[in-house]
């Protein structure tokens, strides 16, 4: 008799198989709050690797980490018109608190660049000061109408950074680098997820920015993830909030400013774009736990041998866990980390014992290995790294797949019902944009005909990506 499937198919109901995965994975739950989530331990370790990845290449790119309140005075938003005007419709603004009105509405902060350009204009004296680089972990707050799990919810986690500059080329160079660097480097070597960077549109750009700067990937039904945003916020904000300083001429020119943020919106990601009809696929190099030792039954030197190769292992250098709750049936215990994605399980049971060999199941090629105990730490090493590099080659292989080049916007919206149009930008613009919006199409970037990241949108050649997204 065949197994009951666990999960919906994706080919039947890709939103539906979604659900079941944040459920079943034990990554999420619906919070009190419509469009809110608790994010449970498993799917909050996901998070925690995700956000060492990136704190590490912040770090590395000379930012500094801060915190800076969930408040906003509502007059701070209100000093930059566009970025207000962008971000309206999903602010949540408290009017009473402590029993009575309060004499200024405050908003929950839907991103920071506001209460960031008050300090940084503080901060910043002299060109000496300068760059200012700095970074918070935290959550924002954005009223969302249409929630889903981890891609949108009214509230979220993520990181947004903040930089001054003394030019505007000092700045643009940045803002790039950690689109490069940061951003398209982690989610390429870690998450395996191939994202093509590229700017957007003046229509797509962020509310407030001189460009907007993103990393686009294609997720298994064919429709675009943004993963993360870089901003050059040109001299905006520092008129804003008059962040000037001291040149070495004696002059006091506004600086330059940049933006960028990646979110818990990653996790939807990396779900969406290696996730099978038997769960996640997590990547190696994220796995919290990349091995997991799992004794099939007690008993004969089972515990004994599974207790010395989670040692061997982790001596390795390898994240494992132990699985020995062989009170539960094994067979369940065998779906459930499927589900959850560990990249290699190490099966042991008496007679394994007795052969001096154990199971090697590796989740993403889906097979089954008899290993000498000697050779196990090899095994998995060799596993590891293999299946990381599978991850990402399956998913390159899967969006070129599903990429078609066009010459008119009616070929580039029929394309979009199973993947991504490239399409010459001067056959679109703001008239093709508004006929692709008409079937829910968007440009999710410009790019260059070699794939590099173009310095503006009216650069002549670009090439557009269109696609549906999330």
């Amino acid at each position: 008799m065949s197994r009951a499937a666990v999960l919906t198919s994706q080919v039947s109901d890709f939103p539906r198989w979604y659900q079941d995965v944040v459920a079943k994975a034990q990554l999420a739950d619906n919070g009190p709050v419509r469009g809110t989530m608790v994010i449970r331990p498993y799917g909050y370790a996901i998070w925690e690797r995700m956000q060492a990845e990136l704190d590490a290449r912040i770090k590395d790119a000379g930012a500094q980490n801060a915190y800076f309140p969930l408040f906003i005075p509502e007059s701070y938003l209100q000093r930059e018109a566009e970025h207000v005007e962008g971000f309206s419709p999903e602010l949540a603004v408290v009017t009473h608190a402590g029993g009575k009105d309060l004499e200024e509405p405050i908003v929950v902060r839907p991103t920071s660049e506001t209460i960031f350009g008050e300090y940084m204009a503080k901060w910043v004296q002299s060109y000496r000061d300068l760059p200012l680089l700095l970074n918070q972990w935290a959550n924002v707050v954005r009223w969302e109408l249409r929630p889903r799990v981890f891609l949108r919810t009214s509230e979220f986690l993520w990181q947004e950074g903040h930089t001054v500059h003394a030019t505007q080329a000092d700045a643009a160079a940045y803002a790039r680098r950690i689109l490069h660097e940061t951003y398209a480097a982690m989610m390429v070597d870690v998450l395996a997820i191939p994202v093509i960077p590229g700017i957007k549109t003046p229509k797509e750009r962020f509310a407030g920015a001189a460009h907007t700067l993103t990393c686009e990937a294609m997720m298994r039904d064919g429709k675009a993830l943004q993963m993360g945003t870089s901003h050059e916020m040109g001299q905006n904000f520092a008129r804003a909030f008059d962040i000037r300083f001291l040149d070495a001429e004696g002059e006091r020119p506004y600086a330059w400013t940049t933006s960028w943020g990646a979110s818990t919106r990653m996790v939807g990601g990396l779900i969406m774009t290696h996730g099978d009809d038997s769960g996640l696929r997590i990547p190696p190099r994220l796995a919290a736990t990349q091995v997991v030792v799992t004794m099939v039954k007690a008993g004969e030197g089972v515990a004994e041998l599974a207790g010395t190769l989670v040692d061997d292992l982790r001596a390795a250098g390898v994240r494992v866990a132990l699985d020995d709750q062989v009170a539960v049936a094994y067979g369940r215990r065998a779906v459930d980390w499927e589900l959850k994605g560990v990249p290699v399980r190490i099966e042991i049971g008496p007679r394994d014992v007795t052969a001096g060999t154990v199971t090697v199941v590796r989740r993403i090629p889906g097979t089954k290995t008899p290993t000498p105990v000697a050779g196990v730490v090899a095994a998995v090493e060799e596993a590891l790294s293999a299946d990381q590099a599978a991850l990402l080659r399956e998913a390159e292989e899967f969006r070129d797949s599903r990429t078609v080049d066009v010459a008119t916007i009616d070929e580039a919206t029929e394309a979009a019902g199973s993947g991504w149009a490239r399409i010459p930008w001067a056959a679109v613009g703001e008239e093709g944009e508004a006929r692709l919006a008409e079937s829910a199409v968007t440009v999710r970037c410009l790019l260059r005909p070699d794939g590099s990241v173009p310095e503006a949108e009216d650069e002549p050649d670009l090439i557009a990506i269109v696609g549906r997204s999330y």
